[in-house]
Parts: C-alpha cells; sequence; structure tokens
C-alpha cells in the first residue's frame, strides 16, 4: 500500500475516485498518525469512532457516483467550531463538557460536501494568544525544531490546527483568524493557512472572540489543498447577518493561472527596525521570485500600519468582554455553587477563564467604560478607518501585496517574559488585514539559521482570494521547499 500520509488532499481526492484507495482506509492512517504524535497535543478530543462511520459512508456514496469535493477527506476542526453531539470548549474551563445540539454553518458545509471529522484540535483559551499556552488542556508543541530537544510553540491561536497538517495527523483542518490566528501559526509550522475576507465564511457556530474580527479560514500543506477547502467552506449564510452574499472566485483554478501582469505592492511600513534578518532576507527573496514570474513591483505606503497593534489591542478586548459576559456558570459548562448568584457569577468566572482571557476581559471593560470610552474604543475605531482607506488607496494601483507573515519563527514554549505586549507583537504583520477585512495567507517561503520555517504573507482586497491563491503558487513553486519536521507521522 502507498503511503496515505504523504498524499496531498488534491491526490488523495484522486485515488479516492480512482478506487485506489478507500475513505476508510485514508481515514484509519490519520486516526493512527495522530495516536503516533499525540506528544504534540494537537487533539483534544480524536473522534475515532465518528470518523469510520463518516469514512464508511463516504466511501458508499463514492461508490454510488455522488461524491462532493471533500468526499472522503478526513479534517481536523479547531475546538472554537460548534459541533453537534461532539464536546466543544474554546479550549476553556469555563466551557468543560459543552455539548452543542446544533452544527456550525462552515463544518457543516464541509461534512455536506463529504468531509471526515477526525477531531477537535487545540487551540488558545477562546482564540487569545500567539503561542497557543493559554489552552486549558495545555500548550500544543510545533513538529518543527531547531535541532536542540528545545519544544517549540506552533504559534496561536489556531496552534493544533497547524500542527496537525504538518505532523501529519491531519490531511487538512480549519482553523480561526481575529488578529493573525491562522496566518501567524502556518508561518510556525511550514503550512499554508488562508484568513478569507471578512463575511467569506460564515460566523454562525463558531464560539465569538471579536465578532467584528473573527474570520474562519483553511490550513493545507500546499496551496492547491488550501483552495480546495476554502471552495467547500464559502457560502452565503442567512444565519450570520455578517454573512456577504459575494460569489467566490473559481479559486481552484486560479492556483495555476500565474501572476504575469499582477502588479504586486511592497509597504515600505513593513521594514521595521531590529527585524530579524533572516525574515528581511527572505521578504526580499519572494520580490525576486515574483518579478522573475512576470509580476511587476510596486512601492506603496501604508501609513497608519504602526497604529494597527494598538488600535486591535483596543477592539479585540472590548469586543471579547462583551462576548465573554455570557459565560457565567447559569447556562454553559462550569459552575461553582455559592451562597449568593452574585458570589457564583464571581466565583465561576473567576475559576472559569484562565489569566489571559481575564486580562482581556478586564482590558475590554476599561476601554468601554464611561470615563474611556471615547479616549480609547471611539479613537481605535477611528484609526481602523485610516487604516481600511490606507489599504483601499493601495488597491487602487496593486493587485496583491507582500509582507513577511511573522516578525520571527517560532520560540520555546514557556519563553519567560515580563510583558505580555512582547507576545502581543507576534501579530505585527498580520492584524493590519483583521482590522480592515481583508483577505490574507501565508504560504511557506523557506526558514532561518537555525533550519525553521518562515511564511511570506500575501494580502489582495476584499473578496479576491483568487489573486492570493495565483500569488501564493508562484512563491511556493519558487521555495520547492521539500525539509519535513522531525516530529511527524509516517515517511518522509
Amino acid at each position: 500500500m502507498q503511503d496515505l500520509l504523504a498524499l496531498s488532499a488534491v491526490e488523495a481526492r484522486a485515488a479516492l475516485d480512482a478506487k485506489d484507495i478507500s475513505s476508510v482506509e485514508l481515514t484509519s492512517a490519520y486516526i493512527q498518525a495522530a495516536e503516533d504524535t499525540a506528544s504534540l497535543n494537537s487533539y483534544v478530543l480524536l473522534t475515532a469512532d465518528k470518523a469510520l462511520d463518516m469514512a464508511s459512508d463516504a466511501d458508499k456514496r463514492m461508490a454510488a457516483g455522488n461524491g462532493g469535493v471533500l468526499e472522503g477527506l478526513p479534517i481536523g476542526v479547531k475546538d472554537m467550531f460548534c459541533t453537534k453531539g461532539v464536546t466543544s470548549t474554546a479550549c476553556s474551563k469555563i466551557l468543560d463538557g459543552f455539548t452543542p445540539v446544533y452544527e456550525s454553518t462552515v463544518t457543516a458545509n464541509m461534512w455536506a460536501q463529504g468531509g471526515v471529522m477526525l477531531g477537535k484540535l487545540n487551540c488558545d483559551e477562546f482564540a487569545m494568544g500567539s503561542a497557543n499556552e493559554t489552552s486549558f488542556a495545555g500548550p500544543v508543541i510545533n513538529p518543527w525544531d531547531a535541532g536542540d530537544g528545545v519544544d517549540l510553540v506552533p504559534g496561536g491561536s489556531s496552534g493544533g490546527s497547524a500542527s496537525s497538517v504538518a505532523a501529519r495527523s491531519a490531511l487538512l483542518s480549519v482553523g480561526t483568524d481575529t488578529g493573525g490566528s491562522i496566518r501567524q501559526p502556518a508561518s510556525f509550522c511550514g503550512i499554508v493557512g488562508l484568513k478569507p475576507t471578512y463575511g467569506r465564511c460564515s460566523r454562525w457556530g463558531i464560539v465569538a472572540f471579536a465578532s467584528s474580527l473573527d474570520q474562519a479560514g483553511p490550513f493545507s500543506r500546499d496551496v492547491a489543498d488550501n483552495a480546495l477547502l476554502l471552495s467547500a467552506m464559502a457560502s452565503h449564510d442567512a444565519k450570520d447577518s455578517t454573512s456577504a452574499a459575494t460569489p467566490l472566485q473559481d479559486v481552484v483554478a486560479a492556483v495555476n493561472a500565474g501572476v504575469k501582469g499582477m502588479k504586486i505592492g511592497i509597504p515600505r511600513e513593513y521594514r521595521m527596525d531590529g527585524m530579524d534578518s533572516d525574515v528581511e532576507k527572505l521578504w526580499q527573496q519572494g520580490q525576486e521570485w515574483l518579478k522573475d514570474a512576470g509580476a511587476e513591483l510596486v512601492d506603496i505606503s501604508l501609513p497608519h500600519t504602526k497604529y494597527a497593534l494598538p488600535a486591535y489591542y483596543i477592539i479585540a478586548p472590548a469586543e471579547a468582554s462583551s462576548n465573554l459576559a455570557r459565560y457565567d456558570g447559569v447556562r454553559y459548562g462550569n459552575r461553582i455553587e455559592a451562597d449568593s448568584l452574585d458570589e457564583m457569577y464571581g466565583l465561576t468566572r473567576a475559576e472559569g477563564f484562565g489569566d489571559e482571557v481575564q486580562r482581556r476581559i478586564m482590558i475590554g471593560t476599561y476601554v468601554l467604560s464611561a470615563g474611556y470610552y471615547d479616549a480609547y474604543y471611539l479613537k481605535a475605531q477611528r484609526v481602523r478607518r485610516l487604516i481600511k482607506n490606507d489599504f483601499d488607496e493601495a488597491f487602487a494601483t496593486v493587485d496583491a501585496i507582500l509582507t513577511p507573515a511573522t516578525p520571527s519563527a517560532a520560540f520555546p514554549v514557556g519563553r519567560k517574559v515580563d510583558d505580555p505586549v512582547i507576545n502581543y507583537l507576534n501579530d505585527v504583520f498580520t492584524v493590519p488585514a483583521n482590522l480592515a477585512g481583508l483577505p490574507g495567507m501565508s504560504v511557506p517561503a523557506g526558514f532561518n539559521q537555525a533550519g525553521l520555517p518562515l511564511g511570506l504573507q500575501v494580502l489582495a482586497k476584499p473578496f479576491d482570494e483568487a489573486s492570493i491563491y495565483k500569488v501564493g503558487k508562484v512563491i511556493e513553486d519558487s521555495a520547492a521547499i521539500s525539509s519535513m519536521p522531525q516530529r511527524m507521522a509516517g515517511g518522509a
């Protein structure tokens, strides 16, 4: 039998169509891979029995000639998505034991196209973090290391989604991106991660962090697989008032369209003092690749970029403090009994939320308070508009923008920092796209001197994911990466 774990999703789908393999065989291989790589802590729940049932059903549909675009492909799901009959906790103690009686629209779309759910993937608690170290289930480990035996973070908050795909314990996975939580872990783990345009994929059934910023997106080993998964995830959803009715382009066809004649913007503000020299060098290399492939490089300015991170860390906690007010021990998850209602609320929330979530709730409550609303929250919203205006002006002259995905490669688990703002800086290149509602993708493009993966970020105008896939595929082909993580299931 061929190495099933070595097949890309597109290759596996073709092999299933040709009856060379069955979905049960493929799914069984991934269940074994998840068990073999359990030390990475990517999964918080492996749904092996459910996966094999879904795979068996997929085989029957394919035998009858009724296969969907994801038919028979094993997929991991970030624990932020509600999945009917399967525990969904956002990796928080306060939702421990919560089992939804409904399915999120994104996962429902995937199962309708034949996808097979492998299980629920670890993430930062309520998607708050840049390293996947705030999960109630403990940290996720990056399958890559620098050869010194030190465990590295996979990035966050979708660390389990990224780690599982890189370690070949999931063929595909889905995550959510509020400030870079798909693109940053994709860069750290050497895989492809896309944050679609805000409104492209329904948020219905996804545990809310910051409602004006959250967006679901696909993880994959390569660009073609990523386009395949997005084509199944995306839809207009009447149950989500922010869901867009704009049809998805033919992103699968766009993958191999090339970049000849495209104008690629290079924002001068993304060259920052103290930036990792390996990141700077890779960014220059990416520009050369696109130029050699027939694209025109254009120097552009995004002057309000420097205000994006502080604006984000006002807006996102403000929305989080509002969204998380619903978790009080009355309807969901854990409850700490007490003599009075107020005491029960206080004890339940104090024990149920971790330190990082409590920090962001307090920041959000502060900036929304009567005395500081105008000074902080309203001002941050005005800055957000200026950032959006910068991108609108840039996209009047360019088709896509190329930037680094992260300011550095993955760092050690448990890195000691005295100031949480240091961790917040991991999102410096990704946050502007969330504030402006733009699509963005991290594509693996090279390695630093320690042999750890680095990604380049491609941005495009709203609802133009096709341009991102065109550029991403050229970078992927030019980089021609063949190195594999050290802690990976199956053969090289």
